[in-house]
């Protein structure tokens, strides 16, 4: 920053009149403060990231994950609180005082049964049986990076506010967030920043699903298949019973529904009658009430599932989500910050990479030129075929994220291609895209009051005058062990 405002904005910091000097000037200068941080350690929020891919460690089970930004936010200056919610690999770091508020969400959890190394082609690594399918250790990284750059430029300038950096486990079906609204860890936030890896850069205004998720577990009776069946009681016939009740369902919900299940326990041997089974299902909706409603009747399916076959039937809910709330007014400030970022250019090795990660596509891609490309900014009607826990955040306060091409064009999420590319310097660059959108917005929030209070008077239209929240899970404890097998 320019000493010589760097001086003026500590001397009227001091008198408790910043305000007196133009936003838009301090908020010029601020940014290319915290441009120049992110890029000074590109390398060192890269080692970070890919550390994390490394671990791949699941929801709840991100010991190592965790730890690891947060003594990296603690050697830089912030507060950090571990342990938040009831959750012991969820944080909260914080830096400065008083308002603004900004918050800016970190997830590191990955999926389950993804193991892939960094090439571009299908190659499982041996010891890996989880991975980063989703890029949320780019995610991770990049929100740790945005923060410090923040807190580097307030310390440098003396500018009231606070930064908040909330470390979020078990996104991927464990709804961490939800534990940490519902815990009121964010009731003094003024906005909420958040992004998500992809194959593209953009954001816009555009909700996702709600959703509800638990495992159904039927117990039975065990007995030699062929020597003694007219003893046994099949728990396994339960859950079959009730996937084919749930099936026939389908055609009875509204078309936006989705629902899924898998089997996670469906007995050991043929010639034994599995006295336990248990099936894990994921109802989604764009209207939580809706979510509600079918997830009744999928208990009443399985209800009726264990009458029919001489089972009883037990079931824990594990998770649910609101729909995302959009805030146009913020994540146009964002979509204006990415713009001047710019997208990710590509070297002769990463296009390669590219090139052969878009061959085993089986439909044609997007050109390679589409990552270095911001895209136009968004308004859908709809609601995009995703879930994600940011969404009861965003019912609380105001809350705007993007999208960055840490992909290849045309990788879908959930898949080997979106691990390998997560591994590799493919990744980094988006993360540092990412990085680079939200240190500036916040900065925006920081400086901005016109801007959070068109962001605040968004959020109070769009959720209405009477509106209570209250989670879709409920008042359950967090699931810490619901990656665990049973």
């Amino acid at each position: 920053m320019n000493r010589k405002l760097v001086k003026c904005v500590v001397f009227f910091a001091a008198l408790g009149v910043i305000v007196a000097l133009p936003a838009s000037t301090v908020a010029q200068e601020s940014k290319e403060v915290t441009l120049a941080h992110i890029t000074q350690h590109a390398d060192r929020y890269g080692e970070i990231a890919q550390r994390i891919w490394e671990l791949a460690e699941l929801g709840y089970m991100e010991e190592q994950s965790a730890q690891l930004l947060e003594s990296t936010l603690a050697e830089a200056g912030f507060e950090v609180e571990t342990g938040v919610a009831g959750m012991p690999t969820a944080f909260v770091a914080s830096y400065g005082t008083g308002s603004p508020v900004v918050g800016i969400l970190a997830e590191y959890d990955a999926l389950p049964g993804m193991s892939q190394a960094r090439v571009p082609e299908r190659q499982p690594e041996p010891g890996m049986e989880s991975a980063h399918g989703c890029g949320h250790h780019l995610f991770g990284a990049g929100s740790v990076a945005a923060a410090i750059a923040v807190k580097e430029w307030m310390e440098t300038t003396g500018l009231p506010g606070t930064v908040r950096l909330y470390g979020t486990p078990a996104e991927e079906g464990g709804a961490g967030k939800v534990f940490m609204v519902r815990a009121g860890l964010f009731e003094d936030v003024d906005a909420v920043l958040h992004w998500h890896p992809g194959d593209r850069n953009g954001t816009g205004v555009y909700s996702t699903l709600a959703i509800m998720s638990a495992k159904f577990r039927f117990h039975g009776v065990s007995a030699h298949a062929a020597a003694a069946p007219d003893r046994a009681r099949s728990a396994l016939d339960g859950v079959e019973a009730m996937n084919d009740m749930v099936n026939m369902m389908r055609e009875h919900v509204p078309q936006e529904t989705r629902i899924h299940y898998v089997i996670t326990s469906g007995g050991e041997a043929p010639n034994v009658t599995p006295d336990f089974a248990e099936v894990y299902y994921y109802v989604r909706n764009p209207d939580p009430e809706n979510v509600r409603s079918i997830f009744a009747r999928v208990v009443k399916a399985a209800e009726g599932a264990a009458l029919g076959t001489g089972t009883t039937m037990d079931y824990e809910i594990d998770a649910g989500a609101f729909a995302l709330l959009p805030n146009e007014a913020l994540s146009r400030a964002m979509y204006a910050n990415m713009e001047v970022v710019g997208g990710v250019q590509y070297n002769d090795e990463e296009r390669a990479f590219a090139e052969a990660i878009q061959s085993s596509y089986s439909q044609s891609a997007p050109p390679l030129e589409t990552a270095s490309q911001i895209g136009p900014f968004l308004v859908l009607p709809g609601a995009m075929p995703a879930s994600t826990d940011v969404g009861d955040v965003s019912w609380v306060v105001p809350t705007a994220g993007i999208s960055a091409a840490t992909w290849v064009p045309g990788t879908a999420s959930h898949t080997w291609q979106a691990v390998a590319a997560g591994g590799t310097s493919i990744g980094n660059k988006g993360m540092l895209v990412a990085a680079k959108t939200i240190a500036m917005t916040a900065v925006d929030v920081l400086t901005d009051r016109e801007l959070v209070a068109a962001a605040r008077a968004e959020y109070e239209e769009r959720i209405g005058p009477d509106f209570v929240y209250e989670p879709l899970q409920g008042d359950i404890p967090p699931p810490l062990d619901y990656r665990r097998n049973p």
